[in-house]
């Protein structure tokens, strides 16, 4: 497609040729690099060798990395191509909707085969392993678009899957977990009594609704077991973010066809993954172009990880088998509410996200699940896309700053991440309808209880 200046465009596609062929890694660009994650025997940084029990070293050479660009496979691309470039579209019935002067854009991944954005790194991380030998991964899942991902990649590559599904997503996500399942992989409820971890936390609490935390711990006690198997992480980490960022390099390129830059970046945000896909490419113009784009990481109020968690090293999962990592957490025996949106309900987020957060490079807002699940209803109604609960929460944020727009006359433009469809959450859609939904907020004193967890360092 030959650039356009037609601000009127409502979906802005990408040719196949226009695919990017590198990642970007925002480590290049950065003023603070994240502190180096820690041993947790040793409290030592952590070298190669500590990660090599359960990562290919393909991907803990990305995850170290400062080179700016990071090749794409062409295994990768080919695989890629199934559903990419994908779509940026122009939301002007919803502008038209909320009378706004913004100008709203939204880059939407639920066009992939798996419905969100983790297959773009669940297909590189496969590909890594099954070059490395390995013949199987474990891994966790929350709302189970990472657990889907993962299997279509495996499949893809001949390789075995096991996923550990947070016990909540397993029950109110049934579907879900058929996805799962009809690629191959085996589903297991979290905490399980297939590992040591789950036992722990099902001796305490044999109804325990889970959480990324745990389903972690039992993932990588799962991969440190057995010779023939690796793990793999659907956020959080530097590798899975860069693999992301090759939805904000395509947008880029897209907004650039019809003369547009955003001036806010918005994106959901549990780990990070989706947040950072779409808003580190715009950072990087931030840091080096001298731009002014205002970027938002929109997080549940029930699980406020960066706008109430402490920037402090911390395990990632439960079990205190990972490296501690800085970052902003909530403590790592943290165990939020049942809330629909399963794949923000982590305890802390990606150290680089942290980093930049802590810098004031980007800024973070909360809100409970009425208000994102309104403000998904009225985009499906406008755009005619039904919102994943952890998606809508992006939604709720761009309609808000529209909102302001109109308030102020100002003609902004806004762009934000719709990270996945909802065509399995329904059953969460039921329950707003039926208004047995409930705003749930964590408070101040329950976050200073749960942040007495935190490793202690002398």
């Amino acid at each position: 497609m030959s650039k356009m200046s037609n601000n009127d465009q409502v979906k802005i596609f990408l040719e196949e040729k226009e695919l990017p062929k590198q990642w970007y890694n925002i480590q290049a660009d950065m003023p603070n690099l994240p502190k180096p994650p820690l041993n947790p025997a040793t409290k030592q940084p952590v070298g190669p060798e500590d990660l090599s029990a359960i990562f290919p070293m393909d991907l803990i050479m990305q995850e170290v990395t400062t080179e700016r660009w990071v090749d794409i496979p062409e295994e990768v691309q080919e695989l890629y191509r199934l559903w990419r470039p994908s779509p940026v579209y122009r939301a002007k019935r919803l502008e038209k909707f909320l009378d706004t002067p913004a100008k709203i854009y939204y880059k939407y991944e639920g066009v992939s085969p798996s419905g969100s954005h983790k297959l773009n790194t669940s297909i590189p991380q496969a590909y890594y392993n099954k070059k490395a030998g390995i013949k199987r991964l474990s891994t966790e899942t929350g709302a189970g678009q990472w657990g889907t991902a993962l299997s279509q990649a495996c499949s893809f590559f001949g390789l075995e899957c096991t996923v550990y599904m947070v016990n909540i997503s397993f029950k109110q996500k049934p579907y879900r977990r058929s996805f799962i399942e009809l690629f191959g992989a085996n589903v297991i409820a979290s905490p399980s009594d297939h590992t040591e971890a789950g036992r722990n936390i099902l001796a305490k609490d044999s109804d325990a609704l889970g959480s990324l935390g745990i389903a972690i711990s039992e993932a990588v006690e799962d991969a440190v077991s057995r010779e023939d198997t690796n793990y793999a992480l659907g956020s959080v980490l530097n590798h899975v973010i860069l693999h992301q960022t090759v939805i904000g390099t395509e947008a880029k390129a897209q907004l650039a066809k019809v003369d547009q830059y955003p001036d806010i970046v918005i994106g959901c945000c549990g780990g990070g993954s989706n947040f950072a896909g779409l808003s580190f490419p715009f950072i990087k113009d931030n840091l080096t172009e001298n731009k002014k784009a205002r970027v938002i990481a929109v997080e549940p109020s029930a699980c406020p990880t960066l706008t109430k968690g402490k920037f402090a090293y911390d395990f990632g999962d439960t079990a205190k088998l990972t490296p501690m990592t800085m970052m902003y957490t909530l403590g790592h025996d943290f165990v939020p509410a049942g809330i629909h949106a399963g794949g923000l309900r982590y305890h802390g987020d990606s150290a680089l996200v942290s980093q930049l957060y802590h810098d004031g490079l980007i800024e973070a807002i909360a809100y409970g699940q009425n208000d994102t699940f309104a403000s998904a209803i009225k985009f499906a109604k406008a755009e005619g896309i039904v919102p994943a609960p952890e998606a809508s929460h992006a939604v709720h944020g761009a309609i808000v700053e529209a909102l302001k727009c109109k308030e102020s006359g100002e003609a902004k433009t806004i762009l934000f991440g719709l990270s996945g469809h909802g065509h399995f959450d329904l059953t969460a859609y039921d329950a707003y309808l039926g208004g047995q939904l409930e705003n749930i907020e964590y408070s101040d004193d329950a976050a200073q209880a749960s942040l007495a967890c935190l490793p202690k360092f002398k």
